[in-house]
């Protein structure tokens, strides 16, 4: 049992049969199909030679179709992780140089490495701290950078930086040097690709043409545009005159590759590799649950992080980067009837024979149209309404998104990215500093409390009923005592508080310091602190604490009890209501 828990294959291999392996095979050649040209642009992206996307799509996938749990998603490089790459082995090594695609392979052995030390200790609740806004903003904010740098290549002239900023005004400096001729192919490749993923489906059906068959051609349409452009340009001569082309691409299967380990090295790019390590994570979990809720699958958070791991530990020793699960492409492999991880393993048999036969063929294929790829991929991910959609909804995960957005187009993906960690966490602290504690009343005729200010409810003179909506900690202690303090300030009549626990999952030692001092200020004015609905848990903590047996006052099984209880009569009709015992 333990060993199929690490070993997922072993667990869905068992019961594969004829009909997964015809559905698998279908679903990776229109992956396969997809991913060649996407591994060429994305490598570029990274400022690696194409064949490291390729190589990138190889051994990692058939590494996560071991060890993976979810049935759909296909791993490979994606456009978010490539930008990362980019930014955090330029600081290190130059590009082109044999140093930077070094870095590359040293940076998919850290992130790896990482990802499985998180997986055995059990650490894929890290999504948790990445809020769902601000991954949004970061993706839209990544995604217009990587369709500005992807310009340079449209227009076919020389443009770098890594904020909008640079980018934008060195492509200003250079838009003179335009290449017409660059300039055509890349647009019409991009016009072209837009109008494919809106446009092709619906004209093929219409020509009578099978639904599946449509799809398939649908989703072949970057091909077509690799090879009319690369047509083009080799029968027209075009690189004579100019047009950038990918040029030789070394055939066979990926290589056997050794990252560097120096100390140096790896100290540069721990924090670039934890970075993409999480994001990638986060990004790849998303879609994995949301495609495996759609077939009422269970995808393990921690063995995915193993598996993702072991997928970069791959890419690293075989001539790739850091790769993880692409949002696109596994909703293709889904959508196209993938059952099982196998889909994705067939998926890389396909591409170890594109590298062996296919690779002398994209020579002459312009880097416009893989640019053109790039940023049409790309702009898919970019979403403002995250703006006013937060907006209008919760002004402080508006300032989080507008946060995150500004900090990566202004400053680059490293702040951006870590800016979004720190706001995620920041906002999960200010939200529940200051808790959403209600005062309550009984409503008439039932045994429910209600907010006082929200329905017209019963209260008692000398009764302080306050339910307490957030678990008690260090952050939101004192916040609590100071609201029961100022509350009896201002109300000379109480004689009883009752905290209302029904929603405190936790009160850690801070917390419950801070009730021992509202415990003892109130037993001082002779003011009784009583707790009710206290969840087991919670309750077996306090049992063996001063708290439970010092309390000047009672803890109730129901707010219930404590009204008819304190409430010192009859007349709601307590009696033989539970009045009863309290815990």
């Amino acid at each position: 049992m333990q060993l199929r828990h690490y070993l997922p294959i072993l667990d869905w291999g068992r019961s594969y049969n004829r009909a997964a392996l015809s559905n698998d095979l279908v679903a990776a050649v229109i992956v396969t199909i997809m991913l060649i040209p996407q591994s060429l642009a994305y490598a570029l992206l990274a400022g690696l030679p194409p064949e490291a996307g390729i190589y990138a799509s190889i051994l990692p996938i058939v590494l996560y179709a071991i060890f993976g749990t979810s049935r759909a998603l296909a791993v490979g490089p994606v456009a978010v992780v490539s930008l990362m790459t980019a930014a955090a082995i330029g600081q290190v090594a130059e590009q082109g140089s044999v140093g930077y695609a070094v870095a590359a392979l040293s940076l998919a052995l850290l992130s790896g490495a990482m990802l499985v030390a998180m997986g055995l200790l059990r650490l894929g609740f890290v999504a948790n701290f990445l809020s769902h806004p601000v991954i949004a903003g970061f993706i839209t904010a990544s995604g217009v950078l990587i369709a500005a740098s992807q310009l340079r290549h449209i227009l076919g002239i020389e443009a770098h930086g890594h904020t909008l900023v640079e980018i934008l005004s060195s492509l200003a400096a250079h838009l003179p040097e335009t290449d017409i001729t660059t300039l055509i192919i890349g647009a019409g490749a991009t016009g072209f690709l837009f109008w494919v993923r809106k446009g092709l489906r619906p004209l093929l059906l219409r020509l009578g043409l099978p639904k599946g068959l449509a799809e398939v051609l649908t989703k072949a349409g970057p091909v077509a545009a690799v090879a009319v452009t690369t047509l083009l340009v080799w029968q027209l001569d075009l690189a004579a005159q100019g047009v950038a082309i990918v040029g030789d691409v070394p055939k066979g299967l990926p290589p056997l590759t050794l990252p560097s380990v120096s100390p140096d090295l790896l100290r540069a790019l721990f924090v670039p590799a934890l970075l993409i390590s999480v994001i990638g994570f986060v990004e790849s979990i998303s879609v994995a649950q949301t495609l495996a809720a759609k077939r009422r699958q269970r995808i393990d958070p921690d063995q995915e992080l193993i598996g993702l791991g072991a997928a970069n530990l791959g890419a690293a020793f075989t001539g790739g980067y850091p790769v993880t699960g692409g949002f696109a492409r596994s909703v293709v492999n889904f959508d196209a009837g993938a059952e099982t991880p196998a889909a994705g393993a067939f998926t890389a048999v396909g591409l170890a024979l594109a590298a062996v036969a296919l690779t002398p063929l994209v020579y002459f294929l312009p880097k416009a149209t893989l640019a053109a790829t790039i940023i049409v991929a790309v702009l898919s991910l970019v979403d403002f309404s995250i703006l006013s959609r937060t907006w209008r909804y919760a002004k402080a995960d508006f300032i989080a998104v507008s946060a995150t957005i500004l900090l990566t187009l202004g400053v680059g993906v490293e702040a951006g990215v870590s800016s979004g960690v720190i706001l995620s966490v920041l906002l999960h602290l200010y939200k529940t500093a200051r808790p959403h504690v209600a005062e309550v009343g009984l409503v008439p005729g039932t045994q429910h409390f209600r907010n006082i200010h929200r329905h017209k409810v019963e209260t008692r003179p000398g009764l302080l009923s306050l339910r307490v909506d957030e678990s008690l900690y260090f952050v939101n202690a004192r916040f609590l005592e100071d609201l029961i303090l100022d509350r009896l300030a201002a109300d000379p009549r109480l004689r009883d508080v009752v905290l209302i626990c029904a929603a405190v999952n936790e009160i850690d030692y801070s917390a419950l310091e801070s009730l021992e001092a509202i415990n003892a200020r109130l037993a001082e004015q002779g003011i009784g602190l009583h707790l009710s609905e206290v969840k087991g848990p919670v309750m077996d903590r306090l049992q063996a604490t001063s708290l439970a047996q010092h309390l000047n006052g009672q803890i109730f099984l129901s707010q219930y009890d404590a009204w008819c209880r304190l409430g010192g009569d009859v007349s709601d009709g307590c009696d033989g209501a539970g009045v009863g015992t309290p815990l």
